[in-house]
């Protein structure tokens, strides 16, 4: 009697996520690589790209409820936190990565890395590990959302005071550009979010291609101008390996100081992890359309670290909600306990 031997293909641990957004990020810089857009074509996937990412942010307005961000703007304290990450230990490592120039970066990559560096936070990613997580998911919505509505501003003026020269597009009209591009979409979906929230909350998963179709829009136009421009001598393999390595050791700077300082500084467990999330991320959607006006036909090089850090915080913190998603629950407190010690 004959036994059947099936052989299954090995699945990659589960603990490992493999995203096809990520091979999607790939396929679109090689279809620029091979079929750079140029001349009038430049033109037309540029001003697709900025017409893709305004709608980008009018359908994060769109979703966003203003009572529940007007709500969520209580927790200062919380959201002050996620700010001094973003804006201030970010930077400031950012900045400490000069001292890796020019034998581990070049100066191009470690401009890009301190771009990265200054970008704000994420929304989705940021709620969708903190509920996995089991934590405060309102405040992690706020976070996010109040981290990308200050870095409209934050961005471009650390940019232009962080990297002077580098920022060679940056000007009182590319502040404005980038005004006219981010903020003013989101505030007209916040203020459309009364006759469309209905339908943008019931196609949420239809309206996620089209986030996702936007950025990659703007990763093929950004690409183009690189390879158009000549850009890609400067990066070798070893440089990328490089870059990877650094980034991972930023990322876990990060993850250590947004969950230890939180606890320092009094906050619960939800709430640190709310912190954790937000407070160690960067979003892909607003910094792309950004360095294609500060950086120009540079902009492939300077969102390059972007990218790849983008990425490894995915997988990374996939796994750390994962196992606090199993951490024991702090014991509901007595009648008449403060509602915090839930936190």
């Amino acid at each position: 009697m004959s036994r059947r031997i099936t052989r299954r293909i090995p699945k990659p641990p589960s603990w490992l996520p493999v995203d096809p957004y990520l091979l999607a990020l790939i396929g679109t810089v090689v279809l620029a690589a091979l079929l750079p857009a140029s001349g009038a074509g430049a033109d037309l996937a540029g001003g697709a790209s900025t017409g893709a990412v305004g709608l980008l942010f009018l359908l994060y307005g769109a979703r966003l409820s203003t009572a529940e961000a007007l709500d969520g703007l209580k927790h200062w304290r919380l959201h002050l936190t996620v700010v001094a990450c973003t804006f201030v230990a970010f930077p400031l490592l950012g900045l400490a990565s000069r001292g890796l120039v020019p034998y581990v970066l070049t100066p191009q990559l470690q401009d890009g890395f301190l771009f990265l560096c200054l970008v704000p936070s994420t929304i989705q990613s940021s709620i969708a590990f903190t509920s996995i997580a089991r934590g405060n998911v309102p405040a992690a919505i706020c976070a996010g959302s109040f981290s990308s509505l200050a870095g409209i501003l934050l961005t471009p003026l650390l940019a232009a005071l962080l990297l002077g020269g580098s920022a060679g597009g940056f000007s009182a009209d590319a502040l404005v550009k980038i005004v006219l591009q981010l903020l003013a979409p989101f505030l007209a979906g916040q203020l459309l979010r009364r006759w469309v929230g209905g339908f943008v909350a019931r196609h949420r998963k239809a309206l996620g291609y089209v986030d996702r179709g936007s950025i990659l829009l703007v990763v093929y136009t950004a690409f183009s101008e690189g390879m158009v421009a000549g850009v890609w001598h400067q990066v070798t393999p070893l440089r990328l390996g490089a870059l990877l390595a650094a980034e991972a050791v930023l990322l876990a700077l990060m993850l250590a100081l947004s969950w230890y300082g939180a606890k320092r500084l009094g906050f619960g467990r939800g709430d640190r992890i709310a912190i954790q999330f937000a407070g160690s991320k960067k979003s892909l959607a607003a910094g792309l359309p950004m360095a294609s006006v500060l950086f120009g036909a540079h902009a492939s090089l300077a969102v390059l670290p972007l990218m790849l850090f983008h990425q490894m915080q995915l997988m990374v913190c996939a796994v750390i909600a994962k196992r606090r998603s199993r951490d024991p629950l702090p014991a509901a407190p007595a009648r008449g306990a403060p509602a915090e010690a839930l936190s």
